[in-house]
């Protein structure tokens, strides 16, 4: 079960992610790990979600755009009770509920399939338009990429997001500084994320991706907020959490070597024995 200790949460999102990863013996490390922080506080704290009820059409949504962290949803949503530990151990196996990017058809829990970036905060937006066309209160997450803001098509969503002044949808950028061919600064410099969302018409804030208080004051933050959307745009490492990972040039994608291993293993020990204390 998922800790209401939004610190213990992320956690053990962490470990989870890592466990699933080890077995399947490569993977989505950096980018997954990056955004475990914001995905114990939004299904730690606030989405609302029932396990009973998951067609309700007054839920809270939650999309991840960055498809390729879609193991770290896959240890949320285990920890949330919508599928067993073992299933995780499946990951992107023949037969599997749980692909390498997120499929709605196909996971429960998840409401976008996505992998084709800026394809997901799209149906974001047309999902917190609807809500909103339909008198409904309910607030939408989406979590996008700092690299697949190279995408057009995410920055088209945003300015539809911001005229329609969609004010029950906060939007994450995982600031991580990396995507696959390397440092987003020298591929497509994304500038001033924080001025360019304010520029189109959002609430904007920047606040430490690996503080679960910090991006959880944000959130109170943005529901405090009317009249426009929200961007939270998190500082975070990739690979963030597990230190030979954040040193990594090359882990956006890892097949592990023989030094990898031991450190994930060691991270896993760390982690398991972290929570042992706090259950204890």
């Amino acid at each position: 079960m998922l800790s209401e200790n939004l610190n213990v949460a992320a956690k053990q999102i962490r470990l989870y992610t890592l466990k699933e990863l080890q077995a399947l013996g490569f993977g989505h490390f950096g980018g997954s790990l990056s955004i475990v922080e914001a995905l114990a506080v939004i299904y730690g704290k606030h989405l609302t979600v029932d396990l009973d009820k998951t067609g309700d059409l007054n839920r809270d949504y939650f999309v991840l755009s960055k498809g390729h962290g879609g193991p770290a949803l896959y240890a949320t949503l285990f920890l949330k009770g919508f599928f067993a530990e073992q299933e995780l151990y499946t990951l992107n196996q023949n037969g599997t509920r749980l692909p390498s990017h997120p499929d709605r058809n196909l996971t429960p829990g998840v409401e976008m399939t996505t992998g084709s970036l800026g394809q997901g905060i799209s149906v974001a937006a047309g999902i917190a338009f609807g809500n909103v066309l339909a008198g409904r209160k309910n607030y939408t997450y989406a979590i996008v990429g700092d690299g697949e803001l190279n995408e057009g098509q995410c920055w088209e969503a945003f300015q539809f997001i911001g005229h329609h002044r969609l004010d029950r949808m906060i939007v994450f950028i995982d600031d991580n500084k990396k995507q696959l061919d390397g440092l987003t600064a020298d591929i497509i410099d994304p500038l001033d994320l924080e001025a360019k969302m304010t520029a189109f018409g959002f609430e904007a804030l920047k606040v430490d991706g690996g503080s679960t208080q910090a991006i959880d004051e944000a959130i109170q933050m943005a529901k405090r907020s009317s009249g426009k959307p929200y961007a939270i745009v998190l500082d975070t490492v990739k690979g963030q959490g597990v230190t030979h990972i954040e040193e990594k040039a090359d882990n956006h994608h890892l097949r592990p070597n023989d030094a990898d291993k031991q450190a994930i293993e060691d991270a896993i020990l760390m982690l398991e024995n972290d929570l042992e204390g706090v259950a204890q």
